[in-house]
């Protein structure tokens, strides 16, 4: 029976992508066949299966990282913005038109069973299931017939991780208020929460991290530092001084082989996963998703 684990963000670009990058090269090096899952995605960055089917650039990358072909399964909804009010719609691979926001929002209850659709496909060849959210769980404005956030947690029935970024400050105001938007059996899917892009001394952090396991009733579950890695950011708002440390495609120096290319990313995939496994208690994430610590 297919685990899944989904990796939500306190806001865009929390370092939900890099997580689920670095957790799907973990689970694989521990033995178990794992796919990334993200229902919806907005981002120009783009990639194309070998079918010729768009998917997000990072599904792409975290396809990579677990060893495994994309496959549009990964990601069955692309929104492509084009301006402030509107975005290409992009369903399965394949475009279905231009439509603004509140056309969308709409729309977007119809693709719940092509969603669930790709979901149960994939989930069939596959161990673990590594889903990501998008943007904030506490959007309570955008809450109804939500399909990449709570919503799609319960119809998968996953488990949740809640990353905060305190590389931008007011970490603990992010994690704490998330929380409080939050119904209440949505707050009981979140088992954790994930402190990430931490500089510094941790001796300094760790009384907040105390105050903060009192104040939100969930257990920090580790603190990963800011990580140096060459990887572009795929989030659409993100800005320039932002695009390192963050989300999914490789920036390719020119002077690789295809070879030296891949060793390249294999070793950044590498760096990821061993940054996770030195700080997250990576037992409590194989508790909570029920399954042996190692496979091999």
């Amino acid at each position: 029976m297919k685990k899944t684990i989904m990796i939500q963000g306190t806001m865009s670009n929390a370092g939900k992508s890099l997580i689920v990058t670095g957790l799907c090269r973990l689970f694989r090096q521990d033995g178990y066949s794992v796919a990334p899952f993200k229902s919806q995605n907005m981002t120009l960055n783009s990639f194309l299966t070998d079918e010729g089917l768009e998917i997000g650039r990072a599904q792409g990358v975290q396809a990579e990282a677990a060893g495994i072909a994309p496959s549009v399964l990964m990601n069955p909804i692309l929104l492509k913005p084009l301006n402030d009010m509107g975005a290409q719609v992009i369903v399965n691979g394949e475009p279905r038109g231009i439509m603004k926001a509140a056309e969308y929002f709409a729309y977007k209850k119809t693709l719940v069973l092509e969603i669930m659709c790709s979901f149960e496909t994939l989930s069939k060849h596959h161990d673990i299931i590594v889903i990501e959210g998008a943007g904030s769980p506490a959007e309570i404005n955008l809450k109804q017939n939500d399909i990449v956030n709570m919503g799609l947690a319960k119809m998968t029935d996953s488990v949740v991780l809640l990353v905060g970024d305190i590389d931008r400050g007011g970490v603990f105001a992010q994690l704490v208020g998330t929380l409080v938007l939050l119904d209440s059996d949505e707050r009981d899917r979140i088992k954790g929460l994930v402190i990430n892009k931490f500089r510094g001394d941790i001796e300094l952090l760790r009384p907040g991290l105390s105050m903060l396991e009192k104040k939100a009733g969930k257990p920090v579950i580790g603190t990963i530092p800011y990580l140096s890695l060459d990887f572009e950011d795929e989030d659409s708002l993100a800005e320039e001084s932002r695009l390192r440390s963050s989300l999914s495609t490789f920036i390719t120096p020119e002077t690789m082989d295809a070879i030296e290319l891949q060793a390249y990313k294999e070793e950044q995939y590498n760096k990821i996963a061993d940054a996770i496994r030195e700080n997250l208690d990576m037992d409590f994430i194989y508790k909570i998703i029920d399954m042996p610590h190692s496979r091999l």
